[in-house]
């Protein structure tokens, strides 16, 4: 489906991927609330307005990518929200880490607006979002899908059906869940071995050949190890998408100890002044364990 996009939200991730059509040739107009993000975005070569009314109005394609679960269904279904001034017939892909539940509730009011709805949560990072190899679960209308096909493929490395609107969010949360576990483990793992005496360097050359390798140890521990926390993925961002997982299990009356666990030793290390670096600053606060 060729036309005009809307992209709410262009903050770290955002910017990545608004850049990203941009570059692939799409007519993209970025919006958010935040002056720095619009001009960090603006730098990236991203059109941009601070008004959701001039940004959604005439494009066919809406896009948001927003920080949490209330932030985004204010942004939809405000009085003045996106499904309030969005064209009827225009798309709307919701591409945030959210709850189900509220994916599910922007879809019934898009669907009574005559706007179709795309749940498409994303996996990877701000250079993966840059480049167009995210990892893209969708959730709904397989017509409404393959209608956005042109964008899906521009953003991503892969695309994947999951079933009915609000299933994309829930596979989401779950390889969330399962990242920010074995970013835990992998640290407190790590920081015993350093503790024990043996050289990061090393440590990491034998691990990453070994059976506890891990597409997040070969990605972020290097940095980690050279002291580098600048985020691609936040802390808080982790902590929260953990919790999401935690809430859905409660809601289905099913018990997660572990995650449990992974959520508040990650919001023990917020508290202890780890927010906004990146999540294997998860080592660092391990580190510090050891030393005290």
């Amino acid at each position: 489906m060729a036309g005009k996009i809307a992209f709410i939200g262009v903050g770290q991730m955002g910017a990545g991927m608004a850049s990203r059509l941009v570059a692939q040739g799409f007519d993209v107009l970025g919006c958010d609330v935040s002056p720095q993000s619009r001009d960090s975005a603006s730098k990236l070569g991203v059109l941009v307005t601070a008004d959701l009314a001039a940004a959604v109005s005439g494009r066919q394609l809406i896009l948001s990518s927003l920080p949490n679960s209330p932030i985004a269904r204010q942004a939809w279904l405000g009085e003045k929200g996106i499904l309030a001034q969005a064209d009827e017939g225009a798309i709307g892909i919701e591409l945030s880490s959210i709850d189900p539940g509220t994916m599910r509730d922007i879809a019934v009011e898009a669907r009574s607006r005559g706007v179709r709805m795309i749940d498409a949560p994303v996996s990877g990072g701000p250079v993966e979002s840059a480049n167009g190899t995210l990892v893209i679960m969708t959730g709904g209308d397989p017509d409404d899908i393959a209608a956005a096909r042109d964008v899906l493929e521009a953003l991503s490395a892969s695309y994947h059906y999951t079933g009915d609107i609000g299933t994309g969010k829930t596979v989401k949360l779950i390889n969330n869940m399962m990242s920010m576990g074995n970013i835990v483990v992998a640290a407190e793992a790590f920081a015993l071995g350093k503790a024990a005496g043996v050289e990061p360097e090393l440590l990491f050359s034998v691990l990453s050949q070994s059976g506890g390798r891990s597409h997040h140890l070969l990605k972020r521990f290097p940095k980690a190890i050279a002291g580098d926390f600048k985020p691609g993925f936040k802390m808080e961002l982790g902590e929260k998408d953990v919790a999401l997982g935690v809430e859905l299990a409660r809601s289905l009356n099913r018990p997660t100890p572990a995650a449990s666990m992974v959520r508040e030793l990650m919001s023990v290390a917020l508290a202890s002044g780890y927010r906004g670096q990146d999540v294997v600053a998860m080592l660092d606060f391990f580190d510090k364990m050891n030393k005290s």
